[in-house]
């Protein structure tokens, strides 16, 4: 502990500038994936704010189980078929994925195509699941 705090002292520029450099980093990620929301923050925009669940996993996982109404498109399929959630526009909606990774890209995609209150599910399916929540199969 001497020793880092040592290291700290006699290099104030180095440790700043790597601080300054993981706050960018870390601002960047954040703002590249949007939004996130836990789960209970979701439920609650889909009972109190009507939002709309947009599910973007494989189909394949999308039968294994998924949440109550939500719209199936892959994300393979999402630049050809966002049109049909134009209807959705002035609602939030919650992206879902398998544990939240793949939807920061999709909510960046609805972002650009006109849609304002796009989140997406922390931990995703996996921890809508974890927290024993309805899906429907």
């Amino acid at each position: 502990m001497e020793q880092l705090l040592e290291f700290i002292t006699n290099n104030i520029m180095l440790v700043a500038a790597w601080g300054l450099t993981l706050a960018m980093l870390l601002w960047t990620e954040q703002n590249k994936a949007g939004k996130s929301v836990g789960t209970h923050e979701a439920t609650r925009l889909i009972n109190k704010d009507n939002a709309v669940i947009l599910d973007i996993r494989p189909k394949k996982e999308f039968i294994t189980g998924h949440i109550t109404d939500a719209v199936h498109i892959p994300v393979s399929e999402l630049d050809k078929r966002i049109t049909e959630l134009d209807k959705h526009k002035q609602k939030p909606i919650i992206v879902v994925c398998n544990i939240g990774q793949t939807a920061g890209a999709a909510s960046k995609k609805l972002k650009n195509a006109g849609f304002e209150n796009v989140v997406r599910l922390s931990g995703g399916m996996t921890e809508w699941k974890a927290q024993s929540l309805p899906v429907i199969k």
